[in-house]
């Protein structure tokens, strides 16, 4: 008994283990009700080309919700970035500076909106959530406005040496995107458990109040986090017009639920204090082949929310079981009973 609570107790500690399996338990279920689909490693690497935007995404708000904050910008944010390297492609087509200038501004871009968050947030003292929507709402219109309402083609930059760094096909297969998503889910992760800042993230969200007694700046370490999404939300918003060769001035708007999704089923707590940065890979992933593997099953796609809601759950209930030491206390009452019972 005392060798299986220690087996459980292991288990429970693998960050990232409930979504795991709830990702292996769904790609079996769609090996079986769709082989020709998923017995085939097409399928495989076109996730590695589509999640890896969201995948950003959901990497930087893991760190905004372990603080105990949350951002609903990020969206608009996608969409400004997009706007920003597209029009420097679209005005200077032979400059060869200009695919760089744009990508960079486009960053820049995004690093001030968060900063602009992260001073409504921890100066003015404005909720995160409604602070982050009144972003959202007027960044977008400012996108909007600027472009004209008009989305801008860019097939121009496929010949650009940024197309060839961030989504080129290395090996003759794997999406460069993917590459760059697993790197910085890597980095992240060390921010994240391994630096003061991420220290000083999950104190935050814990208790900003005895984070401060602690020494922490609690003032700055926001503003930093929000500022830190908005260049991390701009990063994605790039890997998804280069990807793409297309702006249009409503791009991001789908990734708001996604994102959240991926979030919260990796692991991280909506109160804050711990953040999953596998978890919200794996996650991310789970919901990002989701949808094919519903369509491919030869159901209607009106169900894919229905089936998101159903892992979701799952996922969520397997993290706080495995969490809280339920299945060590299932598994002794399963063999309390199977004794009694003989």
């Amino acid at each position: 008994m005392k060798q299986q609570n220690k087996f459980f107790n292991v288990i429970g500690k693998i960050e990232g283990l409930p979504v795991f399996m709830v990702l292996v338990l769904m790609f079996g279920v769609f090996l079986v009700t769709a082989p020709r689909v998923f017995s085939h490693p097409l399928i495989y690497l076109s996730f590695l080309q589509t999640v890896p935007p969201v995948l950003v995404l959901s990497l930087g708000l893991t760190l905004v919700v372990t603080a105990g904050e949350i951002d609903l910008s990020f969206p608009a944010i996608v969409a400004l970035a997009g706007f920003v390297f597209s029009w420097f492609i679209k005005n200077y087509p032979e400059a060869v500076w200009a695919p760089w200038v744009g990508f960079f501004l486009a960053l820049i871009a995004g690093m001030l909106v968060g900063y602009l968050n992260g001073l409504l947030v921890a100066k003015i003292g404005v909720p995160s959530i409604i602070a982050t929507l009144a972003s959202q709402f007027f960044w977008y219109g400012i996108t909007i406005l600027l472009a004209n309402g008009l989305q801008l083609n860019i097939r121009e930059v496929e010949t650009t040496s940024i197309h060839n760094i961030f989504t080129a096909r290395l090996f003759g297969n794997i999406p460069a995107q993917a590459v760059w998503a697993l790197a910085l889910a890597i980095f992240l992760w060390f921010i994240l458990n391994r630096h003061k800042f991420g220290e000083a993230i999950m104190f935050i969200g814990d208790n900003p109040n005895v984070a401060q007694v602690m020494g922490i700046n609690v003032e700055a370490t926001r503003i930093k986090l929000f500022t830190a999404m908005g260049l991390i939300a701009a990063f994605s918003g790039l890997l998804l017009t280069i990807e793409i060769n297309v702006f249009f001035p409503t791009q991001g708007q789908g990734f708001l639920l996604p994102v959240m999704a991926a979030v919260f089923i990796g692991g991280t707590l909506i109160s804050g204090g711990y953040g999953s940065m596998v978890g919200t890979f794996v996650g991310s992933y789970l919901i990002g082949s989701l949808q094919a593997g519903v369509v491919a099953t030869g159901i209607t796609s009106y169900w894919v929310q229905t089936v998101m809601g159903l892992i979701m759950a799952i996922a969520v209930a397997l993290n706080v079981s495995i969490s809280e030491g339920r299945f060590t206390n299932l598994n002794s009452q399963i063999r309390r009973w199977f004794t009694l019972s003989r």
